[in-house]
């Protein structure tokens, strides 16, 4: 499947870089992507994340559908309250495969969150 990057409304992962992401001409260790803004992220170690974390994406009208959680080099499950304590689910995997994904999704407009751990 191509993507056509031209159809994508907001910020745009083009590649990764030592161990962060490329946006446009900057590149970010943590990343908090939303469809109009991205932004850097200094993430809590995942064991000790937090619904406060995410703070700039609980406050989007409207809330995203669901958030993109990058765990880093390797998927890892972050605590269980989490979830829960989110109004939005969340689809957990290592942080390349959703960088690739949050492009596929605003290909197809979808209002998503994307928030990324570094890769280590």
């Amino acid at each position: 499947m191509k993507i056509d990057r031209t159809r994508i409304e907001g910020p745009v992962v083009s590649g990764f870089s030592g161990g962060g992401f490329r946006v446009d001409d900057n590149v970010y260790l943590g990343l908090l992507l939303t469809p109009s803004r991205a932004d850097g992220w200094s993430p809590p170690p995942l064991e000790d994340l937090t619904a406060d974390a995410f703070a700039p994406l609980l406050a989007l009208d409207p809330l995203p559908e669901f958030l993109l959680l990058g765990t880093g080099s390797r998927l890892r499950r972050p605590p269980p309250a989490l979830e829960a304590a989110l109004p939005f689910g969340i689809d957990v995997m290592d942080s390349r495969a959703a960088a690739r994904a949050w492009g596929v999704l605003r290909a197809e407009l979808r209002w998503i969150a994307a928030a990324l751990y570094p890769l280590d």
